[in-house]
């Protein structure tokens, strides 16, 4: 049985839908005080609304990760309103498809300033207040496009969530001296409003990659990041660790006949 995590302060970025709202839910349902930031402010006050439902207190906040004042207000508020901040579940990323030979220079800065930057600032902000708690939790969703499998039309996207690993690890060794760990999930294809624009062939096509024969549910990588922010998981920091239903493990289709 792990520790309760009721009462504990948690931000979770770009999580007004998709897989932040699915792990701000978990948190919530545990009894967590959560914080739901979004660049969209009704999106993300739906998103609370209907999240104050569960058992923890969850407010709305507008902001853009790729902007350093913003993420140190958003900290403070969270400070705040929750007396302190404990987790940090540093989600915010975006995924728009574009080939090689038709990407641009700022579809390129665009996704790298959101996926890697954000991350980056997301964390700096967080942490003098993570400093001052008996311990830190940070959990980053990476992906496992980029680190270990690729996807045509999104290098840019790739490139960014391999680039949160390497930060990871020296993060890691920064934050040993105060307590603070931090780890990575990689989602493999998890269902969100976002996959579902990509269509129903494709859907079709990555569940039959996929050796469970389904894609994920967004409370997948909600309880994976829930057990990382444990008091019991205080001893993992600098890992990654991959949520995809087996699908990184067939060599070819034929292994899943």
């Amino acid at each position: 049985m792990f520790t309760p995590i009721r009462g504990k302060s948690v931000i979770v970025t770009g999580s007004s839908k998709g897989i932040g709202k699915g792990i701000a839910k978990v948190f919530a349902k545990h009894g967590a005080n959560v914080l739901i930031v979004g660049r969209n402010q009704k999106a993300a006050q739906i998103t609370a609304e209907k999240l104050n439902q569960e058992e923890g207190k969850v407010l709305a906040f507008t902001a853009d990760v790729t902007q350093l004042a913003e993420m140190k207000t958003m900290a403070n508020y969270a400070e705040e309103q929750f007396g302190g901040v404990d987790i940090l579940c540093s989600n915010a990323g975006i995924f728009p498809c574009s080939k090689l030979d038709e990407m641009t220079e700022e579809n390129w800065d665009c996704v790298l300033d959101v996926n890697l930057k954000g991350n980056f600032l997301a964390i700096k902000a967080c942490l003098p207040h993570l400093k001052k708690q008996a311990y830190g939790r940070i959990i980053m969703t990476s992906s496992i496009t980029g680190p270990i499998t690729g996807f045509p039309g999104w290098a840019h996207y790739a490139a960014s969530k391999a680039g949160m690993l390497g930060f990871l690890k020296t993060a890691a060794i920064e934050m040993a001296k105060d307590q603070i760990t931090i780890n990575a999930i990689l989602p493999g294809n998890i269902q969100t409003e976002g996959l579902k624009d990509l269509g129903k062939d494709y859907l079709q096509t990555m569940a039959a990659s996929i050796p469970l024969k389904k894609l994920g549910r967004v409370e997948d990588i909600g309880n994976t990041a829930l057990f990382l922010a444990s008091k019991e998981a205080g001893y993992i920091t600098g890992q990654s660790i991959v949520v995809d239903g087996g699908q990184i493990l067939p060599e070819s289709l034929e292994a899943l006949k």
